[in-house]
C-alpha cells in the first residue's frame, strides 16, 4: 500500500518533531532517510484496515480540526514552529485520555526506531555506538536445506508443524527423528550468518514480526520472532528450566505430567540437545554492574544458563539480538529443525498456515499460501500448531474452533526499564547478552509472583523505546547518555490473566491486556527494587520509562521515598509508561476439561482431535522466568506422546 504525498509530508512533519536534529551535525529525521523506512514498516503491517487507519490519520494530521481534537487547540500542526509542535505532541503524551496517550506512544515508537536504525553517525557518535558490523566475508555455508512453493503444491505427509520456533522446531525434531514423515510450514524466511550484519536495520524488518507490535489499548508493546527458528534466532540465550513452583501450578491446573520424571526427561533432553550451560558467563558491564548493586544490598545474583557454544562473550554478542553472526546460538534452526531435516522432514519457508482442514471431525491436514501467492495444501494424519501465542489462537479461530478458551488466559511477563546514570561506561550493546539475574523479589505474595531483575543488550533504536520524550534537545540529551546507562530490566510475572487474542474477520489477530491493580503493585515493587539496585551500584541519576518524567538524584535530590511517590502518582494505567512483552504464553492453555482449557494434557485441542498445540500458547500459567526452555520441553513432551500414539 502506497501513501500520498500529503500523508507522506504529515509523516516527515511528525517525524522531524521527534527528532529534529541539530546544528552539531545530528541528522533530522528527514535529513536521516528514516521517514521513508517509517513508511515502509507501516505498510508491512498485514492488517490492511490498520493501515488504511494510519492513512487516515496522516490525511486529517494536519487540519484544523484534528489539532482540536487531539490537542484543544485549532492551530494546524504545519504551522507551528518546533516547540509549538513539541507542545502538541506532549499535550497527547499527557493527556488524561488513554486513547490520546496511546496514539503518541505509538507515534514515537513510529518515528523514532527507524530514526535510530538509519541515522547513522551524525546520531551514534555522540553516544559511542560504532553502528553495524557489516556481513560476514566467512561465513559459512548453510548446512540447513529449506524450500520454497513457487507453484501451487499438494503434498502429504504423517504430521504437517505449523511453525518453527521454540516449540514447532521441537516438535518437527522429535516427530521427524521417530521415523514420521514432517512438513514444516515458516511464514518468514530462512535467514543465517550469511545475512546477520548486527544492524537493526536489517534485523529488526526482517527477523521479528511486524504486526501486532502492541496490545489494543496501548499498553504493552509486542516483541516476537520472524522467520525459520522464530525467536530462537533473536532471544538472549537465557535457558532457565521451568521452576519447580510453577510445575506445581500446572500440575494443580490439570496438567499432572508436570511434576513426573516425563518432564524431567524433556527438560534434561531440550537442555542438552541446546549445549545449555553456565560457563560462558564472562559479565557484561551492565551485568557487572546488576551484579555489584544485587550483593551490596544482599540479594543473590547469579550466572545464567545459556544455550551457546563458542560465544566470544563480548561486542559479536552484545549484537545478537538481531542474529548470532558467529553461529553460537543455538536455535531451533541449529539444533532441532537440523535433526528434522536430516531425518527426511521437508521445511518450507514463506508460507502462511490460513486454516485447518477436517473430514469425520479430526484434523486432516492445512491449508496455505505462499509469499509468492501460490496455494499450498498438505494433507496429514495429524497437525502440530506452533505459531506462537498471538497466531497460534488465530489459526484455531480460522479453523472454526469454538472452545471459549482459545484466545483466552493470554499472560505477559510485561517488562520495564529502570535507568541508572552510571560514572563509568556501560556501553549496553556491548558483552553477553544476559549473564547476571536476580531473583530476589521473585515471591511478593507468597505464591510465587513477583518480578525478576535482569539486564538486556539495548543498541539505539531498541533503546530509544525505553527513554522518555519531552522534546527533541532533551531526547538526544538522554540518548548521549545511553553509553553511561545502566538498564535494570524489570521482568513482571502477570498473575490475573486480563489477556484475550481476538480474530478479526479479516483473520489477523488483535491482543488486548490490562494489568490488574495486583500485578500493578507487583511493577511498582519492581521498580523500587530496580532503583535500590542501581543507587547501591553507583547511579547518579536514577529514572523510570514513564512518559513524564519520574526520577531522582541521590544525595542531591529526592530520594528512594520520594521516588516511590512519584511512581505511584505517575501509576502504570495505559501509556503512562512503556511496557514490552518479549514472553507471550497462555492463549491456547492446556488442561484437564473444555470448561477451563483449550487443549487436554497431550495437548490435543478439545474441539479438533489430530490438531495439536506445541508453543507458548499452551502454558497454564506465566512461567515467571524466559519461557524458551519451557517451551521447548512442552514440545518435547507433547512430540514424544504424538508419535508413540501415530506409531
Amino acid at each position: 500500500m502506497t501513501f500520498t504525498a500529503r500523508e507522506r509530508e504529515a509523516m516527515r512533519l511528525i517525524c522531524d518533531t521527534f527528532a529534529p536534529g541539530n546544528a552539531d551535525g545530528v541528522p533530522s529525521a528527514s535529513e536521516a532517510g528514516s521517514v521513508d523506512v517509517a513508511l515502509e514498516v507501516a505498510a508491512a503491517n498485514p492488517r490492511v484496515i490498520e493501515v488504511r487507519q494510519l492513512k487516515m490519520l496522516l490525511r486529517m494530521w494536519d487540519t484544523r480540526a484534528m489539532a482540536l481534537a487531539l490537542t484543544g487547540r485549532s492551530q494546524r500542526f504545519s504551522r507551528l514552529d518546533q516547540a509549538g509542535r513539541e507542545r502538541f505532541l506532549l499535550a497527547m503524551s499527557d493527556s488524561p485520555s488513554a486513547q490520546r496517550r496511546a496514539l503518541f506512544a505509538a507515534l514515537k515508537s513510529a518515528a523514532l526506531l527507524p530514526y535510530y536504525m538509519v541515522a547513522g553517525p551524525g546520531a551514534w557518535d555522540p553516544m559511542g555506538y560504532p553502528g553495524p558490523f557489516g556481513r560476514r566475508d566467512d561465513a559459512p555455508a548453510p548446512t540447513l536445506r529449506t524450500l520454497r512453493a513457487t507453484t501451487d503444491a499438494d503434498l502429504t505427509c504423517d504430521v504437517v508443524v505449523v511453525g518453527s520456533g521454540a516449540g514447532g522446531g521441537t516438535a518437527a525434531g522429535v516427530l521427524a527423528s521417530s521415523g514420521l514423515d514432517v512438513v514444516v510450514l515458516e511464514a518468514g524466511d530462512h535467514h543465517d550468518e550469511r545475512f546477520f550484519d548486527g544492524g537493526e536495520e536489517t534485523g529488526f524488518l526482517n527477523l521479528y514480526a511486524l504486526a501486532p507490535q502492541a496490545t489494543a489499548e496501548g499498553q504493552i508493546s509486542l516483541l516476537a520472532g520472524r522467520g525459520l527458528g522464530g525467536g530462537t534466532v533473536v532471544n538472549y540465550t537465557t535457558s532457565f528450566r521451568t521452576p519447580d513452583r510453577v510445575r506445581q501450578e500446572w500440575a494443580d491446573l490439570g496438567t499432572k505430567q508436570f511434576v513426573t520424571e516425563e518432564y524431567d526427561a524433556a527438560l534434561d533432553a531440550v537442555c542438552t540437545r541446546l549445549g545449555v550451560n553456565t560457563d560462558h558467563d564472562a559479565a557484561a558491564p551492565r551485568d557487572a554492574l546488576l551484579e555489584r548493586g544485587a550483593r551490596a544490598l544482599g540479594w543473590d545474583c547469579r550466572a545464567m544458563p545459556r544455550n551457546v557454544i563458542g560465544c566470544d562473550q563480548d561486542v559479536e554478542c552484545g549484537r545478537c539480538g538481531m542474529g548470532c553472526r558467529l553461529g553460537a546460538k543455538q536455535s531451533t534452526a541449529k539444533t532441532w529443525l537440523e535433526d528434522a531435516a536430516a531425518a527426511g522432514a521437508r521445511i518450507y519457508t514463506g508460507v502462511t498456515a490460513r486454516r485447518v482442514t477436517r473430514a469425520g471431525g479430526r484434523a486432516t491436514g492445512v491449508e496455505a499460501v505462499s509469499a509468492e501467492g501460490r496455494r499450498v495444501t498438505v494433507h496429514a494424519r495429524a497437525v502440530v500448531a506452533s505459531a506462537g501465542a498471538i497466531q497460534t489462537p488465530a489459526l484455531l479461530h480460522r479453523s472454526g474452533l469454538t472452545n471459549p478458551n482459545v484466545g483466552r488466559h493470554l499472560r505477559l511477563h510485561p517488562a520495564t526499564a529502570l535507568w541508572g546514570l552510571m560514572e563509568e561506561r556501560v556501553d549496553p550493546w556491548v558483552g553477553s547478552m544476559q549473564s547476571r539475574y536476580s531473583d530476589a523479589l521473585t515471591d511478593l505474595d507468597g505464591k510465587g509472583y513477583g518480578v525478576l531483575f535482569e539486564t538486556g543488550p539495548l543498541t539505539p533504536a531498541f533503546g530509544s523505546g525505553f527513554v522518555n520524550w519531552r522534546g527533541g534537545a532533551e531526547f538526544q540529551r538522554r540518548m548521549a547518555e545511553l553509553s553511561h546507562s545502566l538498564g535494570v530490566a524489570v521482568l513482571l510475572r502477570d498473575r490475573d490473566s486480563v489477556g484475550t487474542v481476538q480474530t478479526k474477520r479479516d483473520g489477523h489477530p488483535v491482543v488486548r491486556y490490562r494489568l490488574s491493580p495486583h500485578d500493578s503493585e507487583h511493577l511498582v515493587q519492581g521498580l523500587l527494587g530496580g532503583a535500590r539496585i542501581a543507587e547501591a551500584a553507583g547511579a547518579t541519576r536514577i529514572s523510570t520509562t514513564h512518559h513524564r518524567t519520574v526520577s531522582y538524584e541521590p544525595g542531591k535530590r529526592g530520594s528512594l521515598s520520594t521516588f516511590e511517590a512519584d511512581v505511584r502518582a505517575a501509576g502504570t494505567d495505559p501509556a503512562r509508561m512503556v511496557l514490552a512483552a518479549l514472553h507471550i504464553m497462555g492463549s491456547a492453555r492446556m488442561g484437564d476439561s473444555p470448561i477451563t482449557s483449550a487443549t487436554d494434557p497431550d495437548g490435543q485441542t478439545w474441539d479438533l482431535p489430530g490438531l495439536y498445540v506445541a508453543d507458548a500458547s499452551c502454558f497454564p500459567t506465566s512461567s515467571g522466568v524466559n519461557p524458551m526452555i519451557s517451551i521447548e520441553s512442552i514440545a518435547y513432551m507433547n512430540a514424544t506422546r504424538l508419535a508413540a500414539r501415530l506409531a
